[in-house]
């Protein structure tokens, strides 16, 4: 899989084509009963076995691309640098290396570099959002029972 160095939103011309396809997609798996269908491209009339997984991972892109929201495939077992992980998760790389040493995120190294799996990064993320968002809810529960807010 080639690497992508820059995301772009969808042009307004693919955003309208992936409503479009995205609809009909949708409405074509909805009416599959095999886990691996034959899909024929209309141009070369090539038929195509592909799994209804991909199928629907298609459907799930000219979605996103529908709405006009960039997006990017990313293997599973990819491993990103310290650099890399940083930016996904906003953060200055030497926090990031705090973060590894400390073992909030589990990585491994290649010589003398460091290595995290994309996914414990996504994992860490989430688990991130999800304690900020607990800590704004005890705030604003903290802010009414000081009686804060106006009813």
């Amino acid at each position: 899989m080639e690497p992508i160095k820059k995301i772009n939103r969808p042009s307004k011309d693919e955003q309208k084509l992936a409503i479009e396809s995205y609809e009909a997609l949708a409405a074509v798996i909805e009416q599959l009963k095999s886990e691996n269908p034959e899909i024929e491209i209309e141009e070369t009339h090539e038929s195509i076995r592909i799994p209804l997984r991909a199928l629907k991972l298609l459907g799930e892109i000219l979605k996103a691309m529908s709405q006009g929201k960039p997006f990017s495939l990313v293997p599973v077992a990819t491993e990103v640098t310290t650099q890399k992980a940083a930016e996904i998760l906003g953060c200055s790389r030497p926090h990031l290396v705090k973060l590894l040493e400390d073992g909030a995120i589990e990585y491994t190294k290649v010589g003398k570099h460091r290595r995290v799996r994309f996914e414990d990064v996504m994992r860490y993320k989430r688990k991130m959002k999800k304690s900020q968002k607990q800590h704004i809810i005890d705030m604003m529960k903290a802010d009414e029972e000081l009686g804060l807010y106006d009813s």
